[in-house]
C-alpha cells in the first residue's frame, strides 16, 4: 500500500551567504517516514513555483515546519518593528491560504513553532514579537551556545486543558517540551483553541475548533526525538492516522472540546 504523501514546507536561505536555497530539517523528514508512516517531500514556498489549488491536489497533508523568519506583522494588521526579526514573504503567501484551504477542505496538517504561528494567523490572530520582553514571560528561545542535544532538551513543561484534544492524545495533562522560539500568540484567531500553556501563560499548543481534519499545532519542536519521546511520538503518530484517512478517501469526525 502505497504511503501518504506529505508536504514539508521548505524555508528559504542563502548558502555561503550567496546560494539561494530552499531547505528542510532532516528531523522533520525523519518523523513524517519513521513515525507518521508518510512520504516525505519538501515543497519550495514560493508563489513563483507552486500555487495552493496545486498542492491541495498532490499532497495528502503537510507539515507546516519551523523557521528562523517570522510572519510579517502585516498580516495581522501591525507595523514592521526591529523587534519582529526577519521575513519570509514569499512563505507568508503560501502558508497562510494553504491553512484556509486544509481547514475549509478538512486536509490535514501539522504545525510546529512558525508553523504554530502561521496557523494562528491564517484564521485572523496576532503575534507578540518577542515572548521575552513581556512581564512574567521566561526566554522561550533557544539557547545561543551548546551541542544541538543542549538546545533541543527539555526546558519547560506544557500543561493541556482537562479532558481536551491534547490530554486525550497525550494521555496526561502535563508533559516536558523543548522551547526555541522567540515570537507567540498574542491574540488567537477566529476558531483558534488554545488547549496548552506553559507555566508563564505562552500558548504551546492549538487547535481550530470545528475543522472537519486534523489542525493541531504546538509551538515547541516535536520532530526532534520524535520516534522515542513520548509526546512527540504520539503526535506524529495520530497526524499519520489523519493522513491515511485522507489518503484513503475517508474524513475524521470534527475536533470538539471535552
Amino acid at each position: 500500500m502505497a504511503r501518504p504523501v506529505v508536504g514539508i514546507i521548505g524555508n528559504s536561505l542563502l548558502i555561503n551567504d550567496e546560494y539561494p536555497a530552499h531547505a528542510g530539517g532532516t528531523m522533520n523528514s525523519e518523523a513524517v517516514a519513521e513515525v507518521s508512516g508518510a512520504l516525505p517531500l519538501l515543497i519550495p514556498a514560493d508563489p513563483r513555483f507552486v500555487t495552493v489549488p496545486e498542492l491541495i491536489d498532490h499532497f495528502d497533508g503537510f507539515l507546516l515546519t519551523g523557521g528562523r523568519p517570522n510572519v510579517h506583522p502585516e498580516e495581522y494588521g501591525e507595523e514592521e518593528t526591529a523587534a519582529h526579526g526577519c521575513f519570509d514573504r514569499a512563505r507568508d503567501a503560501i502558508v497562510l491560504p494553504l491553512v484556509r484551504a486544509c481547514v475549509e477542505r478538512g486536509q490535514p496538517f501539522l504545525a510546529i513553532c512558525r508553523g504554530f504561528q502561521e496557523v494562528n494567523v491564517a484564521m485572523g490572530g496576532s503575534l507578540h514579537p518577542e515572548i521575552r520582553d513581556l512581564p512574567g514571560r521566561m526566554n522561550h528561545r533557544m539557547p545561543p551556545d551548546g551541542t544541538l542535544e543542549e538546545k533541543f532538551e527539555l526546558r519547560h513543561e506544557v500543561s493541556f486543558a482537562p479532558g481536551g484534544v491534547f490530554h486525550r492524545l497525550m494521555g496526561a495533562e502535563r508533559v516536558r517540551t523543548n522551547t526555541l522560539h522567540g515570537q507567540g500568540i498574542k491574540t488567537p484567531g477566529g476558531r483558534i483553541v488554545i488547549d496548552g500553556w506553559a507555566d508563564d501563560g505562552t500558548p504551546e499548543a492549538i487547535y481550530v475548533e470545528g475543522a472537519p481534519g486534523f489542525t493541531l499545532g504546538v509551538q515547541w519542536h516535536p520532530e526532534w526525538n520524535a520516534g522515542t519521546d513520548p509526546v512527540s511520538r504520539p503526535l506524529f503518530e495520530a497526524f499519520g492516522e489523519a493522513l491515511r484517512a485522507w489518503s484513503a478517501g475517508q474524513r475524521p469526525a470534527r475536533l470538539k472540546s471535552a
